[in-house]
């Protein structure tokens, strides 16, 4: 049996990007305790209009220790999707949210968080290349 969509994405942009180190130093500490920090994922929507969601997905950079000095490093990618007017299942409609559209975008959200770091001299940023959103789907459902 062959799965239907249900939806189609209508467009996807940045909707905000931060990225600010306000002293020198913080530059200097950033690339040497690149380990002090872990990167995180945020998984919002909205309704737009009727049969139209937003789906925001934000990659961040975030310190491991609430003491460690921050540096803002942010990107948020707005895909809007138009759902079929005949999907009333929630889960199925909670799958493409969490899941489905940010497996579709992530790839385009990290090439410009790295685009972001390389050109402001962090060569040996890593950032996951596949995320498995089913999988951090399943876990906040338990």
């Amino acid at each position: 049996m062959i799965k239907k969509m249900n939806y189609k994405i209508i467009a996807k942009y940045i909707k905000n990007l931060n990225f600010n180190i306000s002293k020198p130093d913080k530059f200097v500490s950033l690339t040497q305790d690149i380990s002090n920090y872990k990167f995180k994922i945020d998984i919002k929507s909205n309704r737009y209009k009727e049969n139209i969601i937003e789906v925001q997905t934000t990659l961040m950079l975030e310190p491991k220790d609430s003491n460690f000095d921050k540096i803002d490093a942010l990107v948020t990618y707005s895909t809007l999707v138009e759902i079929d007017k005949d999907l009333t299942e929630k889960k199925r409609l909670e799958e493409i949210i969490l899941i489905e559209i940010p497996n579709k975008i992530y790839p385009e959200l990290r090439k410009v968080f790295i685009f972001i770091f390389e050109n402001s001299g962090f060569r040996e940023i890593k950032i996951d290349q596949v995320v498995d959103f089913k999988k951090l789907y399943l876990s906040r459902k338990n």
